[in-house]
């Protein structure tokens, strides 16, 4: 929840010059509802995507205050991002809520970013694993290989979202190839390998690099330094 218009519009202007275009890197950037027209707009043919922080999954109906996602298509939006841990930590969102709007997201042609993660509480007990495995089964319910193929998953620890503590390389490394299994065994290997896994929590500048070199790690669900373009950029630029 960052953003007015026009500071979304400014942040725009700051990353095109450097992330637009960019060879072998897909940019995607999320602002709140209320900027998505005016960013699609303003990204419109550099090759950058939108995508909305969440939806609904009724195509429309008495949902006051709920987006549907026909209107997030309309609006511009390319992708949608499901499940994040800060919707399922203070919004009560579930993996059956994501499940219903991930098969909803499909059905309008956006692509989904689905996000699964454990609590501190969950790793400190060695649960980690059985919280993902259960995530995935649910939020994933029924979701065929054509359609796994071109769903994003994101890993995100949700000790590691807005307090600074990042997983280290091995330990995302150790989910990501935990859930590279899943989608193996449930998938087969071929479309386990097509689905990108995003590592989300405290992704920064210093740490990216070291993130992104780990094998199952295929990119970054960027928070808190998404909001500067120099620290942005740094990221879709690392080397």
């Amino acid at each position: 929840m960052h953003m007015t218009v026009p500071e979304a519009l400014e942040l725009v202007r700051g990353i095109l010059p450097t992330c637009s275009g960019k060879s072998g890197v897909e940019v995607i950037l999320a602002p709140p509802f209320t900027a998505l027209s005016a960013v699609a707009e303003a990204v419109k043919g550099t090759g950058i995507g939108v995508a909305a922080q969440n939806m609904h999954w009724e195509p429309k109906g008495a949902y006051t205050g709920e987006v549907s996602a026909a209107m997030l298509v309309d609006a511009g939006c390319t992708h949608v991002i499901i499940g994040h841990s800060e919707r399922r930590q203070y919004f009560a969102e579930t993996d059956e809520s994501v499940n219903r709007k991930l098969a909803a997201a499909l059905s309008v042609g956006l692509v989904p970013i689905v996000c699964v993660g454990e609590t501190l509480d969950e790793r400190e007990r060695g649960d980690q694993f059985k919280v993902i495995e259960r995530q995935l089964d649910g939020g994933l319910k029924d979701i065929g290989p054509k359609q796994m193929a071109g769903t994003i998953l994101a890993y995100e620890p949700v000790w590691a979202i807005g307090t600074g503590k990042t997983a280290s390389p091995e330990q995302a490394q150790d989910v990501h190839a935990f859930i590279r299994g899943w989608l193996t065994r449930v998938h087969g290997e071929g479309i386990a390998d097509a689905v990108r896994i995003q590592y989300g929590g405290s992704v920064k500048p210093d740490n990216v690099a070291d993130l992104m070199s780990r094998a199952d790690i295929d990119g970054a669900l960027v928070g808190g330094a998404a909001l500067k373009a120099d620290s942005f950029a740094a990221l879709v630029n690392f080397k």
